[in-house]
């Protein structure tokens, strides 16, 4: 298998740190350990199980943490960090480009503290972007990006109203027809540092002039795409899928994962299941009806309908088996609430504690860093969240980013509400 992208911030300090007297949620999906105990030694993680005895790692400074929960840092498998869509499109188009950049980062930041420390930008941020969190420059979550989003003129990634006039300006955007269009397309994608391909198989709800039932990227083409990704990083193929047919074209094709899936039926839960690929549901999304003096009156309507549609047939999805990543489409609902997804799994039929691997061990699956995140166990890296909630009584309470009290990402303390870990929460910004 192709290496997939994995930046690292390395933990300033070779420090080795022992987490004591919590709750242990590893991610794997294994029943909680109580009074465990949690050895990170530098970015990693070197024992995370039930507590020993205080000889094993002398140099540790230990913390006691007593009454709290530790979970791995949660993965949002799609997001679009740098857009809002219910910002109004005369406040956006009146922003200087450096306006744009520093909201996107201060977006990037509000997703890291709501416990998000991997996440998969499905359109929108450049390469830029991560760089800047790899070295440090700004904090945010561990990026995989897909920079843009492909679709037939006319289709989901085509911003042009009937009369010619754009809805909304996005250059993470691109209209491809032609197969020779779709190649020239991914190959300029992965020049960019793309580490997925994002594409649309169906209409959408945002979208001007198409609905769900609409379809987009034909199968061949799909195919085309995994021969193109196939002679590179063997980038994964992410398809905007959210009608009937447009899922069962994606899944004929090949496609990695299935992004929202509104009307997905047993046919398309059987071929998802025979293929082993992923469901990413973005119940955040699908299920939220906005304001409509916030948005376009099309995109109001659409999602009246659509959201009672992907109640019923996501809802069959999940109690069906299917493997589910968590995403949640911010961007197009608000940011800095990611866990609320959580939630909206477990109202639709999962457990909590599958709700959670979803979010975790899946998500690092999905991404291709399951060798490296998603859970904790020995030899991953040090991304842990820490709560005083019990998310197995009550999920939803995670929504609140308040609720997570510290977070540790690559051995790094980003986050320190309350003052539990003894060092130094890192600066949002480094000038450096």
């Amino acid at each position: 298998m192709h290496e997939a992208r994995l930046p690292l911030t390395p933990s300033p300090t070779g420090a080795v740190l022992r987490l004591t007297g919590a709750r242990l949620i590893d991610g794997t999906g294994a029943a909680p350990v109580d009074d465990a105990e949690v050895i990170i030694d530098g970015d990693r993680i070197l024992y995370a199980g039930p507590r020993r005895g205080p000889d094993d790692h002398p140099e540790a400074t230990t913390v006691d943490l007593k009454g709290k929960t530790l979970l791995p840092g949660f993965i949002d498998t799609h997001v679009h960090l740098s857009l809002s869509l219910e910002t109004p499109p005369a406040q956006r188009a009146a922003r200087f480009e450096s306006e744009h950049v520093l909201a996107a980062a201060g977006i990037i930041h509000d997703t890291l503290m709501a416990g998000i420390t991997t996440a998969r930008d499905l359109g929108g941020l450049d390469a830029g972007y991560r760089r800047a969190i790899a070295g440090g420059a700004i904090l945010g979550p561990r990026l995989h990006l897909a920079v843009a989003v492909l679709s037939p003129t006319g289709g989901h990634a085509d911003t042009c109203m009937p009369n010619g006039e754009r809805s909304m300006s996005l250059t993470a955007l691109m209209t491809v027809d032609s197969d020779d269009e779709m190649r020239r397309a991914v190959r300029t994608l992965i020049r960019s540092e793309a580490d997925v391909i994002k594409i649309c198989t169906t209409g959408g709800v945002s979208s001007p002039s198409d609905t769900p039932h609409d379809l987009g990227v034909p199968e061949h083409q799909i195919r085309l795409i995994k021969n193109e990704t196939a002679r590179r990083s063997g980038q994964p193929v992410a398809a905007h899928a959210q009608g009937a047919a447009g899922i069962l074209e994606a899944l004929r094709g090949g496609v990695t994962s299935i992004e929202h899936g509104y009307e997905i039926d047993a046919e398309a839960i059987a071929l998802l299941q025979e293929q082993d690929a992923f469901l990413v549901p973005t119940l955040s999304s699908a299920l939220r009806v906005p304001d409509p003096a916030k948005v376009p009156a099309y995109l109001y309507e659409k999602k009246v309908l659509w959201s009672g549609i992907a109640r019923e047939h996501l809802g069959a999805a999940l109690k069906a088996g299917v493997k589910v990543a968590m995403g949640t489409d911010a961007g197009v609902c608000p940011h800095g609430e990611n866990l609320k997804e959580l939630a909206y799994m477990v109202e639709l039929g999962l457990s909590p504690m599958d709700a959670i691997v979803a979010a975790t061990k899946n998500a690092a699956e999905l991404m291709r860093l399951d060798d490296h995140l998603g859970t904790l166990q020995a030899g991953k890296l040090a991304d842990l969240v820490i709560t005083e909630i019990d998310p197995l009584t009550d999920i939803s309470l995670l929504s609140d980013p308040t609720t997570i009290g510290a977070i540790i990402q690559g051995g790094r303390c980003v986050k320190d509400l309350k003052g539990w870990l003894p060092m130094p929460a890192a600066s949002t910004f480094n000038a450096s």
